[in-house]
């Protein structure tokens, strides 16, 4: 009897795998920085891993995670978890680029990130190039100034991203149109319409 009870309770658990497993599909993750940590105890060294991962949609969503754990599966877990629990929606302009020009800092690490036209592809270093292909981005230039930690680099983007706004939110904000807020753009205002 109790092994049956035992069984039941798996069976709810495997049901809930299951829908992890399809959550996990829409999210794609990807590793940007793993780092071995040793603290020096009496008896020797213990080592540690502490990775840094970023989760995105493909559809205008990004997040980034830490993780520390004595093995690299358990540390890439725990950081694809943070990352999951802190996603960030960013507007995209026509699905494939940012609207405007923007800038971010955090700590020593500023970045500049810019609109490109269709078929410049993400021209960005390590990092950067990690959360433009989580988030969806496919056209876009960024260059990182300062700083080369990955860490600092990927809060700066994030940061830099939190500030981009649709022609529809600034018109909405505005009391406008969203041909008004374009003006020069002309045809653009359709398209970004319906984005």
């Amino acid at each position: 009897m109790a092994r049956e009870e035992g069984r039941g309770r798996g069976g709810r658990g495997q049901g809930r795998g299951r829908g992890e497993r399809e959550e996990r599909d829409e999210f794609v993750d990807k590793l940007v920085a793993i780092n071995r940590v040793a603290k020096v105890v009496k008896g020797g060294k213990n080592f540690g891993f502490a990775a840094l991962v970023v989760v995105g949609d493909q559809k205008g969503r990004v997040g980034f995670g830490k993780g520390k754990a004595r093995e690299v599966p358990e540390a890439i877990r725990k950081a694809t978890q943070e990352a999951k629990r802190n996603l960030v929606r960013v507007p995209l302009r026509e699905g494939r680029t940012l609207h405007h020009d923007a800038h971010g800092r955090w700590g020593a690490g500023k970045v500049l990130l810019r609109s490109a036209p269709p078929g410049t592809g993400i021209i960005a270093g390590g990092p950067m190039r990690a959360i433009f292909e989580t988030l969806g981005v496919q056209d876009v230039v960024a260059k990182s100034v300062g700083t080369s930690n990955p860490y600092n680099m990927v809060r700066a983007t994030v940061d830099a991203l939190k500030n981009q706004t649709s022609p529809r939110n600034m018109a909405s904000k505005r009391g406008k149109k969203v041909s008004d807020i374009l003006g020069g753009r002309g045809r653009g205002a359709d398209a970004a319409d319906a984005a």
